[in-house]
């Protein structure tokens, strides 16, 4: 069963009220529990966040930041807070410091007393020496009702606030402050002025959107012909962003439906605050029985542990809670009606804008679900077939002449399928022509259904590439 997504261990909260006396550094690690509360662990430097949270604490710790924090850990977000209200001595901790490196999106919040922590303004002078080293940091700053103008130059609220510490530092660290906040003040981010719960919500998708790649599906290299198959499914789904839709793919095993899938997934990813890949459901459903999989989902999508101990729970929990959500599901192999009815239902399971993707071999199951698009994956056709194969076969698009006919009489006799022709192209590339001949030989005895069921279970439905030893022991028996 695929593995669900990291859950949000969250990382260290950021209380801290940069009182420069009291306790230690201590640095803990929340972990949601089912009944929404947190136990404390000790969390390990050199630990690596999605998010790290600048704040002063007296602003916005029990309010916008707080508000901030539990929408990006519900989106699966693995964030950095820091929870000390009680700083000791006057120069930021390594840890702190480990946290910004090790984090790749800042958000800075500049609210009025900001500039009056020591602790803010050390960290905001190691995020934009960050930003600034070209190892990938995005700053995303919030100005917390102030004015960028009044940061930049340090006047008004944020000014008098800022410069009442003045005589107190070295000039030379003051002046690293006023280039950090003049920096800082430069960036595109969020005024926030408004109303505080939509503003959340904008923010926790623009960091999906930066964080797309961490959810992204793998997708194997050298695709050949799906790109049409691609604009033909999302032009359907474009058409009606606010209707859910059940988007149906069904074809022969090995034709890459499952690839299509995960394109399409990957594509449509940043729109999604929820999503989820249920992958290779025959398989799984057999082994750890459906409430396995609507546990993933309610993990996924609801961020819960175990909560179906059955079938009939599962339904009851998803059907209930996933109303509110917009949700993209990738449901893949599906094999049976009833597995599709306990991870999906109907459409009134989902709140207007979602999209559940099913791959099958079924097309009944589609017929039965009602799909809004039921979309046949086709074989590639001979000269698609050809630059697929050769790419496996010769790390190019096309064979060389002394190769020219074997390679075409391989794709002849294996037909258009995807998994054997990059199983078959690899195991191929390099070898004698007396082994091509060979090998096409044993494949004509054989209907190339056949073959990829053989190709299916010695190499698993998404491994291509090097040849196992169990791939050469099922190929000999053809």
């Amino acid at each position: 069963m695929h593995p669900p997504i990291e859950k949000c261990n969250v990382g260290v909260h950021r209380n801290a009220e940069d009182a420069n006396t009291g306790a230690s550094d201590l640095l803990t690690a929340p972990t949601k529990t089912n009944s929404g509360g947190s136990s404390s662990l000790t969390a390990s430097i050199g630990n690596y966040y999605d998010v790290f949270l600048n704040f002063r604490g007296v602003d916005t710790r029990k309010g916008f930041t707080d508000h901030l924090y539990n929408g990006l850990l519900d989106a699966g977000i693995h964030t950095f807070r820091d929870n000390n209200e009680i700083r000791q001595g006057e120069m930021i901790g390594p840890d702190l410091l480990t946290a910004i490196k090790n984090s790749k999106i800042l958000i800075p919040i500049l609210s009025v007393n900001y500039g009056s922590s020591n602790w803010c303004m050390d960290e905001l002078v190691q995020i934009m020496e960050c930003k600034k080293s070209d190892s990938g940091h995005i700053v995303l700053p919030i100005f917390y009702k102030v004015e960028p103008a009044h940061v930049r130059h340090q006047i008004g609220s944020f000014g008098d606030a800022f410069h009442k510490r003045e005589r107190r530092f070295d000039p030379t660290i003051f002046d690293k402050w006023k280039q950090a906040l003049v920096e800082v003040s430069s960036l595109k981010g969020w005024d926030a002025n408004g109303y505080e719960g939509e503003l959340v919500k904008s923010i926790v998708r623009k960091v999906l959107s930066e964080l797309k790649k961490k959810f992204e599906l793998n997708i194997p290299e050298n695709l050949v012909g799906i790109n049409s198959h691609v604009e033909k499914i999302i032009k359907f789904v474009d058409k009606s962003p606010c209707d859910t839709l059940f988007v149906g793919i069904h074809g022969m095993g090995g034709i890459g439906k499952t690839t299509l899938a995960k394109t399409i997934y990957n594509k449509l990813l940043n729109k999604f605050e929820y999503h989820s890949f249920i992958a290779d459901i025959k398989e799984s459903w057999e082994r750890f029985g459906i409430h396995c999989l609507q546990n993933q989902l309610i993990v996924d999508i609801l961020k819960q542990d175990n909560q179906a101990r059955n079938k009939d729970e599962g339904i009851k929990i998803l059907s209930l809670m996933l109303k509110g959500k917009k949700v993209l599901i990738l449901l893949d192999d599906v094999d049976d009606y009833d597995q599709l009815k306990a991870l999906a239902g109907n459409h009134h399971w989902f709140s207007s804008g979602s999209r559940i993707i099913i791959t099958t071999r079924n097309k009944s199951i589609l017929d039965n679900a009602r799909v809004n698009y039921n979309y046949e994956h086709e074989e590639l056709d001979k000269d698609k077939s050809l630059i697929l194969f050769s790419r496996h076969a010769f790390r190019k698009d096309s064979p060389p002449s002394e190769f020219e006919d074997l390679a075409y009489d391989v794709v002849s006799t294996t037909g258009g399928l995807p998994l054997s022709l990059e199983v078959l192209g690899s195991y191929l590339c390099g070898q004698q022509p007396m082994l091509w001949r060979d090998t096409i030989k044993k494949l004509r005895k054989v209907p190339h259904k056949k073959v990829q069921e053989k190709l299916r279970i010695s190499v698993g439905i998404d491994i291509v590439g090097a040849i196992m030893p169990t791939f050469l022991m099922k190929f000999q028996s053809l």
